[in-house]
């Protein structure tokens, strides 16, 4: 344990250095985020801080693979997982520096999901021994994984919207999943998922609106944050399997996966492009509704906290109170984001009815 602790202390103190290096560097040159309709801050703020995140994780997991002399439970497939959280990684920056169409983005999103399925990091089956139900994915897991891994690299990214958001989101999705390891007994698992959220843990030292935000992710960190945490259910446990299954997994990160099933609901209503960026996503809601972005901000951590300990205690219980859990938990958030999205509606209509009189 102290070994470990020794291994996430290297992975904090890469990401906070690297994140202060990169600010400095960004100043310099004027690499500062752009305002879109998306955005809601002002000002000249860095957007590479992706870059402290991406090095604080892969540092340490480049040492924990050396250290283990390649016997660890990944073997040789910890490659495959450095290599295609890099071009994730690259392709991000690259997009910060000098934005790519969405096509292209889409491309190296695919290749990258391809160098993990061929390391046979696939979901593999979904059961519920209290509805006697155990579905073998076959072959299927291939497809299912893939449109996993795509939808929830680009769901990450269209919450990244407010100060801290989905560097708080991510680094406690992380940590969910870690706990599911651990329940396990899967511990290279729980280590790569702690790895993870202690190197976004940096990040938001320099993220969080305490009292502003010094620098965002950008692109380079939202996806990188998006296909890892795609990846980590896949991370296999020692029978070769995949240790969070699908519908759980789906629960920890749902305000991204429902947020962007919200999104594609809304454009193809109106007759827009997925692509198109707008002001309609949860955290722009809760400002509708009248609360700040820090106010937001606290509602959406207090509620992934609550989502988080619903799916970590299920993982303890199993049997029918887990699928108990497991129900509630999407109940929950349909509850929640119905709500919300009812009173946005209710004061577009109000503005409608000022605007008309």
């Amino acid at each position: 344990m102290t070994h470990y602790m020794y291994l996430l202390g290297i992975a904090f103190v890469s990401s906070v250095v690297s994140i202060f290096c990169v600010l400095l560097f960004s100043r310099h040159f004027g690499l500062y985020d752009t305002v879109d309709a998306r955005k809601v801050h002002t000002g000249n703020i860095p957007r590479l801080g992706g870059v402290g995140m991406f090095l604080g994780f892969v540092i340490g997991l480049i040492v924990f693979a050396l250290d283990t002399g390649m016997d660890n439970f990944l073997g040789v497939k910890i490659w495959n997982l450095i290599a295609s959280c890099a071009l994730i990684f690259v392709m991000g920056v690259w997009d910060d520096m000098r934005p790519w169409r969405a096509r292209y983005k889409l491309m190296v999103q695919i290749l990258a999901a391809v160098i993990v399925l061929s390391a046979d990091f696939t979901f593999h089956s979904i059961n519920f021994s209290a509805l006697r139900l155990n579905w073998n994915m076959g072959w299927m897991r291939y497809v299912i994984t893939f449109c996993w891994i795509i939808g929830v690299t680009n769901a990450v990214n269209l919450i990244d919207g407010i100060d801290g958001l989905a560097g708080s989101v991510s680094a406690m999705s992380a940590f969910t999943f870690g706990l599911f390891f651990l329940q396990t007994g899967n511990t290279g698992g729980m280590f790569i998922c702690f790895l993870l959220a202690v190197a976004i843990m940096g990040f938001l030292v320099f993220n969080l609106p305490i009292p502003k935000a010094k620098i965002f992710m950008g692109d380079g960190g939202s996806q990188f944050l998006g296909y890892m945490l795609a990846v980590l259910p896949l991370l296999p446990n020692g029978k070769g399997g995949a240790t969070v299954s699908l519908p759980f997994a789906a629960a920890v990160l749902m305000i991204p996966i429902f947020d962007t099933f919200a999104a594609l609901w809304r454009r193809s209503r109106e007759h827009r492009s997925f692509f198109d960026p707008d002001k309609f996503h949860l955290h722009h809601k809760l400002m509708m509704l009248g609360f700040t972005a820090r106010g937001s901000l606290l509602i959406l951590v207090v509620f992934q906290l609550i989502i988080g300990l619903l799916i970590a205690t299920s993982a303890r219980i199993h049997g029918f109170l887990a699928l108990t859990l497991l129900f509630a938990v999407y109940l929950l958030g349909l509850l929640f984001f119905t709500v919300v999205h009812i009173r946005k509606e209710e004061i577009l209509e109000k503005s409608k009815l000022i605007e008309t009189e």
